[in-house]
C-alpha cells in the first residue's frame, strides 16, 4: 500500500505536481493525426496535464499547438476560424499563426505597435507514428525527438484504440502493467488452449497456458522496468516455462507481449488528475492489423462504441452494457471488448484509488516496482534532480520489445526479446525482491 502523501505523488499530474512535471519533460502524443488530417480544418479543443490548448493544421498543412484561449480576452480559440495560414479568434478577429506570432488584430487601429510585441503562447509539435506530439516543458531542456517502440520503421503498419477513461492514469497504467489479471478478467477473450504461442483471430487471442497465478521477475532499468510472468505451459511443463515480458517505458508507455499477427504497446496519457486518454497501439513492420477492424476487435468504435471526446458509452451508470445472459452462456465477464473489461475495474476504483486500503500480493510485483520508481522519482524531481528517462537515464524506446513465449526451464528471460546488442544502458541484472 502507500500513504497518502506518496499516492498523491504517483497521481497527480496537474499545475506545478512533480508528476506531471516530469512528464511536462518528454514529447507527449497529444492526439491522433487523423483528428487533425484536413489543412483549414475545424481546430481541436484539446487537455493535457490539466492544460487546455488547441491544435489545428494550417492552409500549407503545418501543425500548430497554442493555449487554448485567446490573449486578448480569453475567449476559445477552438471556435476560431481556420484560415489562410493562421487561427483567427471570433471575438475580436485577433489572428495567429503556428508558432504564436500574431498575424492581425482587426480591433486594434491601423498603426498599432501592439502587434509588434504580442506573442500567444506556442508549444513544439511533432507528427509521427499515428500522433501528434507535443512537448509542454521548458524550452531549454525540449530532448529531440525519438520514435516510440511502435514505429521502429517509417512504413510500420499500426493502428491505434483511442479511448477516454474517467480516472486517474496510474490506474491505467498499472492495469497495462499487470499480467496476472488476464489469466481471469480477459479469461473468455484470452483463452487457454493448445496453441504454441499466443495468437491472434478475429475474435480472440489464445493462449498456451492454464496458470493463473504466474511468478513475476522484474529486472530494474534506469528508464522504467522489464518484468517476466512466468507460468506453467500446456505441452510438457515439466520441461518447459510460458514467459511474457512486458515492459515498462517511463512515464506513461507499456509493451505488451505481443501474438503472432502484431505486437502491442500502450500509451497512456494523462488529461488531468482524474481523466485519461487510454491509447492501445497494435503494430507490425508488415502484417498487424487494419484499424478499422482493430477498433472493432477491442469494442472501441468511434460513433458506435465511443461518443465525442472518445468517451466510451459504456459506463458506470449503464454498467457497462453487462450481459449476464452472456455470463450465464459462458462469458466471463459479460462486458464486451478487452479495453472496456480493463475500463470496469479502473474506473470502479474511482476517480483517484485509495492505495492507503489495498493488500497487495506477489502477483503485484510488477505494480509495486511501477509505484516505488515513480514516487521515488516524483520526490527526486522535486528534489533538483532530473526527469526520470531524460538525460543519461534516456533510452532509445525504438529498441525495446516484449516478448512471449515457450522455453526451455532455466532459460534466463533477461535476454530474451529483441533488443539489439548494446541498447541495455542502465539494466540491472538483480532479481527485485517482493517488497509489498
Amino acid at each position: 500500500m502507500l500513504t497518502r502523501e506518496d499516492n498523491d505523488l504517483l497521481c497527480r499530474v496537474e499545475g506545478d505536481a512533480p508528476m506531471g512535471q516530469i512528464m511536462r519533460r518528454h514529447w507527449i502524443p497529444a492526439c491522433l493525426s487523423e483528428e487533425v488530417t484536413e489543412p483549414d480544418g475545424t481546430p481541436l479543443k484539446l487537455r493535457l496535464l490539466g492544460q487546455d490548448l488547441v491544435v489545428f493544421r494550417d492552409t500549407s498543412g503545418r501543425l500548430g499547438a497554442l493555449d487554448a484561449l485567446c490573449p486578448h480576452r480569453r475567449a476559445p480559440l477552438y471556435l476560431g476560424r481556420n484560415e489562410e495560414c493562421g487561427l483567427r479568434c471570433l471575438y475580436h478577429g485577433w489572428k495567429f499563426d503556428v508558432a504564436g506570432n500574431v498575424l492581425e488584430m482587426a480591433s486594434e487601429p491601423p498603426g498599432s505597435r501592439m502587434i509588434e510585441r504580442m506573442r500567444h503562447k506556442a508549444y513544439p509539435v511533432h507528427e509521427a507514428a499515428g500522433f501528434v506530439w507535443v512537448y509542454l516543458g521548458p524550452p531549454d531542456e525540449q530532448p529531440e525527438f525519438l520514435a516510440p517502440p511502435w514505429a521502429p520503421a517509417e512504413d510500420t503498419r499500426i493502428s491505434i484504440v483511442k479511448m477516454q477513461v474517467r480516472c486517474n492514469w496510474a490506474q491505467v497504467l498499472e492495469g497495462a502493467i499487470d499480467s496476472a489479471h488476464s489469466s481471469t478478467l480477459h479469461s473468455t477473450d484470452m483463452p487457454s488452449a493448445p496453441v504454441d504461442g499466443a495468437k491472434a483471430t478475429g475474435t480472440a487471442w489464445p493462449r498456451p497456458s492454464t496458470d493463473r497465478s504466474p511468478k513475476l521477475e522484474v529486472q530494474r532499468t534506469e528508464w522504467g522496468f522489464r518484468y517476466a510472468a512466468i507460468r506453467r505451459p500446456i505441452f510438457e511443463p515439466e520441461h518447459n516455462d510460458y514467459i511474457r515480458i512486458t515492459v515498462f517505458i517511463a512515464p506513461f508507455t507499456a509493451l505488451i507481449p505481443p501474438n503472432n499477427r502484431y505486437n502491442l504497446a500502450q500509451a497512456i496519457i494523462p488529461v488531468d488528475d482524474t481523466h485519461t486518454m487510454f491509447h492501445f497501439i497494435a503494430w507490425h513492420p508488415t502484417d498487424g492489423i487494419d484499424q478499422t477492424a482493430w477498433r472493432a476487435f477491442c469494442a472501441a468504435q468511434p460513433g458506435i462504441d465511443l461518443g465525442e471526446d472518445w468517451l466510451p458509452l459504456r459506463s458506470p451508470d449503464n454498467r457497462y452494457w453487462q450481459d449476464r445472459q452472456a455470463m450465464r452462456l459462458g462469458s466471463f465477464t459479460g462486458i464486451k471488448g478487452i479495453p472496456t473489461q480493463d475500463m470496469a475495474m479502473w474506473e470502479g476504483m474511482g476517480p483517484i484509488a485509495d492505495r492507503t486500503r489495498e493488500e497487495l500480493g506477489l502477483s503485484d510485483l510488477a505494480v509495486a516496482q511501477f509505484r516505488s520508481q515513480m514516487v521515488r522519482a516524483a520526490r527526486a524531481f522535486a528534489a533538483g534532480q532530473g526527469a526520470i528517462g531524460t538525460g543519461a537515464s534516456r533510452v532509445t524506446p525504438a529498441t525495446l520489445r516484449s516478448f512471449e513465449g515457450i522455453v526451455p526451464k532455466g532459460t534466463d528471460w533477461r535476454g530474451m526479446g529483441t533488443v539489439p546488442a548494446g541498447t541495455h544502458r542502465g539494466l540491472n541484472a538483480s532479481r527485485a525482491k517482493a517488497s509489498i
